[in-house]
């Protein structure tokens, strides 16, 4: 079985998180698809695409090295979770996710989220 301290095991995580960072401008762009189609009623078919989009990178970011990007989107997550619920209001979101988005589409590495301003 590999473990970590053997070179071809980490040769396949590597590439793995290649391959993910090539998946990155899909993944925003499926985020970016999931806000512009929400309109003013906000519907709940349409924050749910939203919310399934970022739990997408919620979920699997940080596992190939990406972890302010997976915990942003998480953050996001929890937020459109409260406006599904009722909580939180939409337009107190949406800011956000195109802040994220800019962020991300800028430097998904990047640790700071807030650096980007």
């Amino acid at each position: 079985m590999a473990t970590p301290a053997d070179p071809a095991f980490r040769q396949h995580l590597q590439a793995l998180a290649e391959k993910y960072r090539a998946s990155i401008p899909q993944r925003l762009a499926a985020i970016g698809a999931a806000l512009d189609a929400i309109g003013a009623s906000a519907a709940p078919a349409q924050l749910e695409a939203l919310h399934e989009s970022l739990h997408a990178v919620a979920g699997s970011a940080g596992s190939f090295g990406f972890s302010a990007l997976g915990e942003e989107a998480r953050r996001l997550e929890q937020l459109l979770r409260e406006t599904m619920a009722g909580t939180a209001e939409f337009g107190k979101v949406a800011p956000q996710v195109r802040r994220y988005l800019d962020w991300a589409n800028d430097d998904p590495t990047h640790p700071n989220i807030s650096a980007h301003d």
